[in-house]
């Protein structure tokens, strides 16, 4: 089957110039049709990709400036396949949400700004150049800038200023790293940009170990985890939540997808010298994140710190460098597990909030569920995989990083351990807060209408889905996580 993949990440750009000069009330229909161009293109992907061939497949090889030694470079493979689904999936499912409710205040440029997001994501995840990848991680920042700062809160340019200047801060560290590995992996010739060539010509360990911190700090950054989670709050506070329930489910992935596709194989010698100070960061990450979620009222910064918590599992996972590689497998299925239940969750409190007159504080909530069954039901689903019952995705996910983590460094792994018990507690505490007790002074209860229930039910039957059936993710993600794995914890011996 040939599929180019120029066109999975430059429809929703076409569709994002095409609605900015159509009639307001057309734009966002304009806009969820650049989104379910490349879900399709997603879809045959996943069920087309050689599983057992592996490595890169429907690769795009071109030059684009010699002089410079970027090519415009693209290609899939294990560890962006399901990535590539999920953004897909969540773009599309905010695209729908955003027609079918009532019209947003500058439709049009909407539009635009979500479109060009939606290139930008999936450009990092399918570039195999690391300027090319540069390039689509800054330009990232761009629509989500002007998505937060024109139609976020109160607080809404306060959020969008601190957020630039942290994300900014660590784009620009990678940049002068980028340029430093291409210049210095050609030893005096021309730079070469292409990340086939800078694997196959490692720096020297002293200079991969300045270079890790510059690529590290900015992934860490746009995560967010701790402690460079400073721009968080106010971003998760402010932000409109159709546009939080992509920027959560995957923006943060692509930095997380950045150590796999990135760090790990360009800087194996310095993975490793840097591990230790790696997971401890993680471990810090999941419980500060855990204990943050548990203390708060307000659901956006619940689910705001529980994802500092779930992704300091991904890092946990990712370096955690075990022989058997088990650890980054389930970083990458655990990374795909995070978008698709945190999605759904940020659209659910907008149903929440409606029922609540308009408040997102667990406070003013409760016996939401007694004339609501659907809706509980649904939360329900999504609440169980958040604290990864047995039998979800998120169990797998958790289960192959903590392997991973007792078979490399068991006292960190005993201390992690201690987050899937916390994750439990904000979880159920959330649901019960907000769909039982006492019912909140404002409460107006009623069930899911089918214009919500068009959005928020095959995202939760995606979650069961992933949840019976992970088999295949972990397949086509094996080979290329055991790689990268492999090639940090070789340079240890």
């Amino acid at each position: 089957m040939t599929i180019h993949l120029s066109i999975l990440i430059f429809w929703p750009l076409l569709l994002a110039v095409l609605a900015g000069f159509s009639p307001r009330g057309v734009a966002p229909f304009i806009a969820l049709l650049g989104s379910l161009i490349p879900l399709v293109y997603a879809a045959l992907l996943i069920i087309d990709y050689d599983t057992a061939k592996g490595g890169l497949q429907y690769v795009t090889d071109d030059k684009w400036i010699p002089d410079l030694g970027i090519r415009y470079s693209l290609g899939v493979d294990g560890l962006n396949l399901w990535l590539v689904g999920l953004t897909a999936l969540l773009f599309t499912a905010s695209s729908l949400w955003n027609v079918l409710q009532p019209p947003l205040a500058r439709a049009k440029l909407f539009s635009v700004h979500f479109g060009i997001a939606e290139s930008a994501v999936l450009g990092a995840f399918l570039a195999q150049d690391l300027a090319l990848f540069v390039l689509f991680f800054d330009l990232m920042l761009v629509p989500f800038y002007f998505l937060l700062g024109q139609w976020g809160g109160p607080e809404r340019v306060q959020a969008a200023v601190k957020m630039v200047i942290y994300t900014l801060v660590g784009s620009l560290l990678m940049l002068a790293g980028a340029v430093a590995v291409a210049v210095l992996s050609s030893r005096g010739g021309t730079p070469d940009f292409s990340l086939a060539f800078l694997r196959e010509n490692l720096l020297s360990d002293n200079t991969q170990k300045l270079l890790f911190v510059a690529f590290a700090l900015a992934f860490l950054i746009k995560m967010p985890a701790f402690p460079f989670h400073g721009w968080m709050p106010d971003a998760y506070r402010n932000m409109p939540l159709p546009v939080l329930a992509v920027f959560s489910g995957v923006v943060s992935k692509v930095a997380a997808y950045g150590f796999l596709r990135i760090v790990l194989p360009l800087f194996p010698a310095a993975a490793h010298d840097w591990q230790v100070i790696m997971l401890i960061l993680a471990i810090c990450s999941i419980l500060y994140g855990s204990i943050l979620a548990f203390t708060q009222t307000n659901l956006r910064l619940i689910l705001g710190f529980s994802s500092v918590a779930q992704l300091g599992f991904i890092v946990l996972g990712i370096f955690a460098l075990d022989p058997s590689a088990r650890g980054a497998q389930g970083a990458l299925l655990q990374a795909v597990n995070h978008g698709l239940v945190v999605a759904p969750l940020f659209l659910i409190i907008v149903l929440l909030a409606a029922r609540a007159g308009g408040s997102e504080d667990i406070r003013d909530m409760g016996g939401i569920a007694f004339r609501a069954p659907v809706l509980a039901a649904l939360f329900m689903i999504v609440t169980l995989a958040t604290l990864a019952m047995p039998g979800s995705a998120n169990f797998v996910g958790e289960f192959l990083i903590l392997i991973g983590v007792f078979n490399s460094k068991l006292a960190l792994a005993l201390i992690a351990s201690v987050g899937v018990v916390l994750a439990s507690v904000y979880a159920l505490r959330m649901y019960i807060r907000s769909m039982h007790n006492r019912v909140g002074p404002a409460v107006t209860s009623f069930d899911l209408s089918l214009r919500d229930a068009v959005v928020i039910v095959p995202l939760v039957l995606a979650i069961v889905a992933f949840a019976l059936f992970p088999q295949r993710a972990i397949n086509a993600g094996a080979p290329a996580a055991q790689s990268v794995s492999h090639s940090a914890s070789g340079a240890a011996r």
